[in-house]
């Protein structure tokens, strides 16, 4: 029975530790055409490594906080697009959460050099509304002339 009210006690302290005001912001993801130099037709060029990448292998986006993929597109003919992923925008200003400098490791391996921001009780941090590109389809409708 001793061993019972010890293993709740210990749930109650975790799961209040885990209630913590802090907030890591989300990362965001999005293709984007790859850069690829005119001598290695068939790999993305990295320029924060200033490297050639083989589509499937990710690389490091220092001295930013991300990393990026290459992959091949699933069009025909294939492109080599990007995938990146970051922090993505920073939250609204909000004076009932700050930046914690203390725990914000910016050289970390990504998504570890994202911002933390620690927030007063019931605040929460929101995010700008990031635009919605049109599906490829809408697109291709938008760029054929009219008649």
């Amino acid at each position: 029975m001793k061993y019972l009210v010890v293993l709740a006690v210990f749930a109650v302290v975790f799961a209040a530790e885990e209630t913590k005001e802090e907030e890591r912001p989300k990362t965001f993801r999005r293709l984007i055409p790859a850069d690829v130099l005119r001598d290695f037709p068939g790999m993305c060029f990295a320029s924060t490594r200033c490297a050639t990448v083989e589509p499937g292998n990710t690389w490091d986006l220092a001295p930013f906080c991300g990393r990026s993929t290459c992959v091949v597109s699933e069009d025909t003919p294939p492109r080599l697009l990007e995938l990146v992923e970051d922090c993505g925008p920073l939250p609204l200003a909000n004076p009932k959460c700050k930046l914690d400098t203390d725990k914000t490791n910016k050289t970390a391996p990504f998504p570890g050099c994202c911002p933390i921001f620690t927030c007063e009780e019931g605040a929460k941090l929101e995010y700008p509304e990031l635009p919605t590109p049109p599906p490829e389809e809408e697109k291709k409708e938008e760029e054929k002339p009219k008649a």
